[in-house]
C-alpha cells in the first residue's frame, strides 16, 4: 500500500490502520466478551504482513488489555516495528460506564501506564480519547506537552472533538490527527473533516464501517455488483471522500482484516460515490 503523511508530522502510514477497540475485550472486564489473543495476535502480525504500518489503541480498551496484546504482537514480530497510536482520557466505573477524566496528574499516569504496558519507551501518537467537562482542556494540553518535550510522546492527537476544542488545542501544541465517529451513513461530523482537510490535519473515523437499514442495502447492491464485500465500499467511500482520511476497521478475524486492506485499492465509480453520499442515516 501507499502511505500518506500524517498530518503535519514526519510519519507517512498506510491509508488503512489496525483498529485494536476489539483484542481482548474492549471495555470494563471485557464487557464485550474477551478475545482469543492468540487470534488477536496472528491478526495483527497478518495486518503487517500486508503492509499496515500502524496500529490505534487506547487504555480504555480491554482496560489495558489491548495495549498489552498489541505489545505481546510487537515482540514476537521480526519485521519492521509500526507506529502505535493510543488514548487517554477515559476510565470505567463499577457500574460498566466511562468517565472522562483528563487532570493533569491522570493524564501523567496514564501516560506512564501506557507505556508500561505497550513496552516502548515512547508514544507515536498520543491521543485525548475525549474532553474532559470539568477540566480546562489547556491544562490536559499543557500536560501532553511536558511528556512530548520529555520525549515520552511524539505527536498529540485528540479524538471526540469540535473545531473549537482542535482550533483552542493548536494554540499550544501542533494537531497531528483527529479520530470522531464517522461512516458514510453517520456524517454528523462533516464539518470537522473539511475543517482537518484544509489545515492539513489527519482524520481517523471510528465505527467506519456503521450503518443503518437503509445504507446497508445500498452498501449491499453496489458490493454485489461490483464483486465484493460491503465493508469494503464503505471504506471505499471513506477513502474517496477526503485525502485526509485514515480509516481504522477492527477485528481479530484474518478473513474480514484481508477484505479491509483490499479496500484500499478499490475505487468507487462518481456514480457509486454520489449515490452513497445522498445517503444520511444514523448507523446503528
Amino acid at each position: 500500500m501507499k502511505t500518506k503523511q500524517l498530518g503535519n508530522s514526519d510519519l507517512f502510514i498506510t491509508p488503512v490502520g489496525f483498529g485494536a477497540w476489539a483484542i481482548g475485550g474492549s471495555g470494563w472486564e471485557f464487557a464485550w466478551g474477551a478475545q482469543d489473543d492468540n487470534a488477536s495476535i496472528a491478526a495483527i502480525h497478518r495486518a503487517l504482513e500486508l503492509g499496515v504500518n500502524w496500529i490505534d489503541t487506547a487504555a480504555v480498551y480491554g482496560t489495558g488489555h489491548s495495549e498489552e496484546v498489541v505489545a505481546r504482537a510487537l515482540t514476537s514480530w521480526r519485521g519492521r516495528r509500526p507506529y502505535v497510536f493510543t488514548k487517554c482520557g477515559l476510565r470505567w466505573d463499577q457500574q460498566g460506564q466511562t468517565h472522562r477524566i483528563l487532570t493533569r496528574a491522570s493524564v501523567q499516569r496514564e501516560c506512564e501506564e501506557s507505556l508500561r504496558r505497550l513496552e516502548t519507551d515512547w508514544i507515536d501518537v498520543y491521543q485525548l480519547h475525549a474532553p474532559d467537562p470539568v477540566v480546562p482542556l489547556v491544562a490536559s494540553i499543557e500536560t501532553l506537552c511536558n511528556m512530548q518535550s520529555e520525549g515520552k510522546i511524539r505527536f498529540v492527537a485528540l479524538s471526540n472533538v469540535t473545531v473549537e476544542h482542535i482550533e483552542r488545542a493548536r494554540k499550544l501544541v501542533p494537531i497531528v490527527s483527529v479520530q470522531n465517529r464517522y461512516s458514510f451513513a453517520d456524517r454528523e461530523w462533516d464539518h470537522v473533516v473539511d475543517y482537518c482537510e484544509r489545515n492539513g490535519i489527519a482524520f481517523i473515523p471510528w465505527f467506519p464501517l456503521g450503518a443503518g437499514t437503509v445504507a446497508g442495502k445500498a452498501l449491499e447492491r453496489i458490493a454485489k455488483a461490483r464483486g465484493v464485500k460491503p465493508n469494503q465500499v464503505a471504506l471505499a467511500w471513506l477513502l474517496k471522500r477526503s485525502p485526509t482520511m485514515l480509516p481504522i476497521p477492527g477485528t481479530s478475524s484474518i478473513a474480514h482484516l484481508e477484505e479491509n486492506v483490499q479496500a484500499a485499492s478499490l475505487q468507487l465509480s462518481e456514480k457509486e460515490y454520489l449515490e452513497l453520499t445522498g445517503i444520511t442515516e444514523l448507523a446503528s
